[in-house]
């Protein structure tokens, strides 16, 4: 009936009206003043849709559902009164209401839909009834503004991108029955800091802590069998993590760009590692690699520019291109494998040919020069039988290096040499 009557700026309805239809007040953006009257019981899709101008409205005590799109890009709105009786709101109901600071839900509400709250940056609070038991997905998308949130303890699981982009948001409780977290769904989280996630999670999808550069401790339950790719992709604030014994891979991406991460514990159950997967990882201090490992794809660890000490286990067999391509720092590599590992071109492009030592397996000399490895000036032969085979440490390297006789050697030079290392280690290395 004033479908796009824009010049619309007051209005009172009549007693006898019991309903507001769909679409009845859509793109009457000049409306600023509306009585609605006692008897009302329901209002339609798209009912106040665009009414950018209302700033203020009190739904009658007698409604009992809010339709989709409702009061979609209400921006003007600050102030809404939800009477006891709703039982349902639909998807995009508030979608774009920035104006929006703090709105209580009825207490019969059981569900929150798609894209509810989607863009209410201006929402400080909100209260959640106890009874709910989901939350679409982008329900809370952009909500910036939203600096604390208690999830009730019926919600299992947190839907694609239902927290994106909340800005603000420091402080989130999440109940113990949650099992799942989605795509995005604390994407761009840039205040929030920490995190205690439920035993019961099992897995972390794809991008769900994307950037969220604020978040310096994370504990992740014992359950969870898979991480998704990006999944803290810049992830800056991150400085140390603790992977559960149930993953057995690292997606392309997983901690790109996580240069506050200082220390990294792998699970043993670990067989391969995306590409880009530790890229840029630039404050990385300590790292094992499991035993398990025979992949590490291109990329990997690229701009790991601290990591002064490698190791790779016996198992490798494969090194992508621009693996482990600027990591500037590195002065010693172990490598235990008997067969030379396919290499990827520029694998350690960047790294110090000069400086860095490659250590491979005794009767192996001459296989490893004539490979990519190559590249690296200095390869000595050791004993691969007395070193465990595990550890990747950027804390070890060597301090100081003497002949038979005692005379200190600047390089290596052929014949036995005696290795003092930082960790207070010394052991015998033949350079041929």
């Amino acid at each position: 009936m004033f479908y796009g009557c824009s010049g619309l700026t007051s209005l009172t309805l009549p007693a006898g009206i019991t309903s507001i239809g769909d679409d009845t007040f859509y793109g009457c953006s000049g409306l600023t003043s509306l009585t609605l009257p006692a008897g009302i019981t329901s209002i339609g899709e798209y009912a106040f849709y665009g009414c950018s101008g209302l700033t203020s409205l009190t739904l009658p005590a007698g409604i009992t559902s809010i339709g989709d799109d409702t009061f979609y890009g209400c921006s003007g709105l600050t102030s809404l009164t939800l009477p006891a009786g709703i039982t349902s709101i639909g998807e995009y109901a508030f979608y774009g209401c920035s104006g929006l600071t703090s709105l209580t839900l009825p207490a019969g509400i059981t569900s929150i839909g798609d894209d509810t709250f989607y863009g209410c940056s201006g929402l400080t609070s909100l209260t959640l009834p106890a009874g709910i038991t989901s939350i679409g997905e982008y329900a809370f998308y952009g909500c910036s503004g939203l600096t604390s949130l208690t999830l009730p303890a019926g919600i299992t699981e947190i839907g694609e991108s239902t927290f994106s982009n909340c800005s603000g948001l420091t402080s989130l409780t999440l109940p113990a029955g949650i099992t799942s977290i989605g795509e995005y769904a604390f994407s761009y989280c840039s205040g929030l800091t920490s995190l205690t996630l439920p035993a019961g999670i099992t897995s972390i999808d794809k991008y769900a802590f994307l950037d969220c550069s604020g978040l310096t401790s994370l504990t992740l339950p014992a359950g969870i069998t898979s991480i998704g790719s990006r999944a803290f992709y810049g992830c800056s604030g991150l400085t140390s993590l603790t992977l559960p014994a149930g993953i057995t891979s690292i997606g392309d991406d997983t901690f790109y760009g996580c240069s506050g991460l200082t220390s990294l514990t792998l699970p043993a159950g670990i067989t391969s590692i995306g590409e880009y997967a530790f890229s840029g990882c630039s404050g990385l201090t300590s790292l094992t690699l499991p035993a398990g490992i025979t992949s590490i794809d291109k990329y990997a660890f690229s701009g790991c520019s601290r990591l002064t000490s490698l190791t790779l286990p016996a198992g490798i067999t494969s090194i992508g291109e621009f693996a482990f391509s600027y990591c500037s720092g590195l002065t010693s590599i172990y490598v235990y494998a008997e067969k030379v590992p396919r290499i990827g071109r520029y694998a350690f492009g960047g790294c110090a040919s000069r400086k860095c030592t490659l250590y491979v397996p005794k009767g192996t000399y001459d296989n490893y020069r004539l490979s990519e490895f190559g590249y690296f000036e200095n390869i000595v032969e050791f004993d691969a039988t007395g070193i465990d085979k595990t550890t990747t440490s950027t804390d070890v390297e060597e301090v100081s290096r003497y002949s038979l006789n005692g005379q200190r050697l600047a390089v290596p030079v052929k014949g036995l040499n005696i290795v003092k290392y930082s960790d207070g280690t010394v052991r015998k290395v033949v350079v041929k």
